[in-house]
């Protein structure tokens, strides 16, 4: 069974999502700077789309996203410490995120999230790096 199938489960699927999104919020709430006021305005942007928008995006990504690093996941159950090695190999794991988020934002209709996507993307995998510790620690909370 692959890290989606395991993790997204109808009873786990709703938590995991939420607590990617509660994650980004945070991510967004200790960004500083003016690409922090950047990167928030963008947000909220998209945030005003439609109510949840976040949520969504977040529910439809996350079968891909956990698709593409189950193989880094397996890499670390063999290690016996998968959190940990998603963890030390975060450049690779971001990389598997943004080729997932990549191909999404190609199909995107909503000129608004396909500029500020086209806008942050040269910055993004900085941002998602940071991101993988936390993300690890949600995978290993609700893995089997």
């Amino acid at each position: 069974m692959g890290l989606s199938e395991n993790l997204l489960t109808p009873d786990n699927k709703p938590l995991i999502v939420q607590e990617c999104c509660e994650m980004i919020d945070a991510q967004l709430a200790g960004k500083t700077g003016v690409s922090g006021i950047a990167l928030k305005t963008a947000f909220a942007a998209l945030k005003g789309l439609k109510p949840n928008y976040i949520y969504g995006v977040v529910d439809s990504l996350s079968q891909p996203c956990f698709t593409e690093i189950d193989p880094i996941w397996e890499e670390g159950l063999q290690q016996g410490e998968p959190v940990e090695y998603l963890k030390a190999n975060k450049s690779r794991t971001a990389d598997a995120l943004l080729a997932v988020t990549d191909t999404k934002a190609k199909n995107v209709k909503i000129q608004l999230v396909r500029g500020v996507y086209e806008k942050f993307r040269d910055s993004a995998k900085k941002h998602v790096e940071d991101s993988v510790p936390e993300l690890a620690e949600i995978i290993g909370k609700y893995a089997k």
